[in-house]
């Protein structure tokens, strides 16, 4: 199966074929980055007067606007007051630049090799596909962070090499679901065409929306390994209160399936998507003895419970209060944030299936692990088997079950 996704080698580019590249960075409170990144920047080997670099600060207030003004005044300038978000700042960024005939986006804790740029541009220059993804390795070189993305059939992403050891099955340019957000390029035509990053998203799994919804209408996405960069995993989300980047980490995927599965599959995907979040939510509340809450345990109420209740169901007052984990919370309001809003969400949904080209059937290879379970609790492991072979999902991802079941490869 990863023999199908697999590509030629585009022919390099010459001088005279590098198109004007606009490379869009988002910083918020990344100053301890900018140096290297800008750095490496600096030493591409690409043509300055084709390519700009434009950083969108998110109302950082660690000194990285004073750090750009003073060290890196080449850098084109914009401040947010405010944290807009990752993908309305990119969106920012992309209405920004100077009629750029590539766009490029890139993770501040970035840095590349000098000909990345060369590279991650020419399967777009030459046609083959519409946007790329780059090689992306741990800072030190020694372990991948992405070769390209693809996820369960849930939603949840996987960055396919992660964590891995440099190898020759990396080193082959092929189709990919997504680009990671991170170190990508894409043809501004088709992102103002696609409608840009969902601002909606805010931060996370924004890529893995616009790059599902790129394949959906009929467009293409590769990756490719000659564009070579270096990532400080997780730097910003490490910054973020736990709960509420689990919010955004439950909600997001939630809402990519919702858009982007046609609608016979998004019938078939929906309930298990729905009951494993609702699981997932339950296994992480640290409820601890719910036993009182079984009226199946209840053998008596004395006569001055009988009237405390009374009093309870008339003032709805009075009652004893939970404790709830803030990760089951937040797993809760990122469900409701789908259920509570359906007209809003069926709305979007349809926005984007309108425009479709291109059949789920073509796409679901991409998925790469449909069936990787997330979590090894062995109440979801059970769910979510028994949830596959009931709705049939088992046979809809039956020529992707005989690859491994493990998301690093």
């Amino acid at each position: 199966m990863s023999d199908a996704l697999e590509v030629p080698p585009v022919k390099p580019l010459t001088d005279g074929e590098l198109p004007r590249v606009s490379i869009v960075i988002l910083n918020w409170n990344g100053r301890k980055h900018l140096r290297g990144c800008f750095d490496s920047l600096a030493a591409l080997d690409y043509p300055e007067s084709l390519r700009e670099v434009l950083l969108i600060d998110n109302g950082s207030d660690d000194g990285s606007v004073e750090e750009l003004r003073a060290h890196h005044a080449w850098v084109r300038l914009e401040v947010n007051p405010r944290n807009v978000g990752f993908s309305a700042g990119c969106n920012q960024g992309a209405k920004l630049a100077k009629d750029p005939e590539v766009l490029v986006f890139l993770n501040n804790d970035i840095r590349v090799e000098p000909g990345f740029l060369r590279a991650l541009v020419a399967p777009i220059v030459r046609g083959v596909c519409q946007s790329t993804t780059a090689k992306m390795l741990s800072w030190d070189g020694k372990l991948l962070n992405s070769t390209g993305g693809g996820m369960n059939f849930h939603g949840i992403g996987i960055q396919r090499g992660y964590l891995e050891e440099p190898s020759a099955q990396y080193d082959v340019p092929r189709r990919t679901l997504f680009a990671c957000g991170g170190a990508m390029a894409i043809d501004p035509k088709v992102f103002l065409e696609l409608g840009g990053l969902d601002e909606e998203f805010f931060a996370y799994y924004e890529d893995v929306d616009l790059g599902w919804r790129s394949w959906v209408h009929g467009h293409s996405v590769q990756y490719e390994p000659l564009a070579v960069c270096y990532h400080h995993h997780s730097s910003t989300s490490r910054r973020l209160p736990v709960e509420r980047l689990r919010l955004l980490q439950v909600r997001n995927p939630l809402l990519a399936c919702f858009k982007n599965y046609d609608t016979d599959n998004l019938r078939r995907v929906l309930p298990a998507m729905l009951g494993l979040a609702i699981r997932r939510a339950f296994h992480s509340a640290n409820w601890g003895d719910l036993s009182e809450l079984r009226v199946e345990n209840l053998r008596t109420l004395p006569r001055e419970g009988r009237f405390r209740n009374a009093l309870t169901r008339f003032f709805g007052r009075g009652r004893r209060k939970l404790a709830l984990d803030p990760i089951a919370l937040a797993d809760l309001v990122a469900i409701n944030d789908l259920l509570g809003n359906w007209d809003h969400w069926m709305k979007r949904r349809l926005e984007v299936q309108a425009r479709r080209a291109r059949g789920d059937e073509k796409i679901l290879p991409l998925l790469l692990r449909p069936l990787w379970c997330i979590e090894q609790d062995p109440g979801y492991q059970e769910l979510q088997d028994g949830l596959v072979q009931f709705l049939g999902l088992d046979r809809l991802f039956e020529n992707l079950t005989s690859m491994q079941d493990d998301p690093k490869t």
